[in-house]
């Protein structure tokens, strides 16, 4: 598995691109400047096939259209993808381009790539829908777990007691699983849960 990180957006999200040994790909939450994330992508020859968005504010869903690919993200966050008041565009970062995802996700579903394949964990609490994907001993978190902190409850579909409950499930993962969160630097389960 080969993995690669821009930081997008003013908000400073992470953007993931997950490679197989085949040179296809796949986004995670490709939040602002597209061009960026062309660049790597041309630069690593990759042959991206889907989005996954890992929940639906506008910084971690804004340039989905941009790159016309089939977009993934949890049926609880289905109508952020296209709605500016749900999504915080309003709030936020002027406007954006809908999407209508092409498969609307689960807990315990399966997100397959080549030999790389990572299971959904539902971990509502940033949002209604929010999600990260285990496989191949890595956790792409979103905004439910950081280096040193946790997804704010705050906005709309916050939840602080949806959230305890999603970071209680985490806990159980293995402590050596290195986590790439949706913003700042990554760690470990084991570190998060020393801290």
């Amino acid at each position: 598995m080969k993995i690669y990180k821009v930081v997008v957006g003013m908000l400073g999200t992470n953007c993931y691109i997950v490679a197989s040994e085949k040179n296809n790909a796949f986004i995670i939450d490709p939040g602002d400047n597209s061009e960026k994330i062309k660049d790597v992508i041309l630069k690593h020859n990759l042959k991206v096939l889907f989005i996954v968005n890992t929940h639906g504010h506008v910084d971690h869903i804004k340039e989905n259209a941009v790159f016309g690919l089939p977009v993934y993200v949890h049926e609880m966050d289905n109508a952020m993808v296209s709605d500016p008041k749900e999504n915080l565009t309003s709030a936020f970062l002027g406007s954006f381009d809908p999407v209508v995802p092409a498969r609307l996700l689960k807990d315990a579903d399966t997100v397959e790539l080549d030999e790389l394949s990572f299971r959904v964990l539902h971990t509502p609490g940033h949002t209604l829908g929010g999600i990260c994907l285990y496989g191949g001993g890595v956790l792409f978190s979103g905004d439910t777990l950081f280096c040193a902190g946790v997804g704010r409850t705050d906005f709309p579909g916050g939840s602080y007691k949806l959230l305890s409950e999603s970071l209680k499930n985490l806990s159980k993962l293995p402590p050596d699983t290195k986590v790439y969160p949706g913003h700042g630097q990554g760690t470990t389960i084991g570190r998060e849960l020393s801290a």
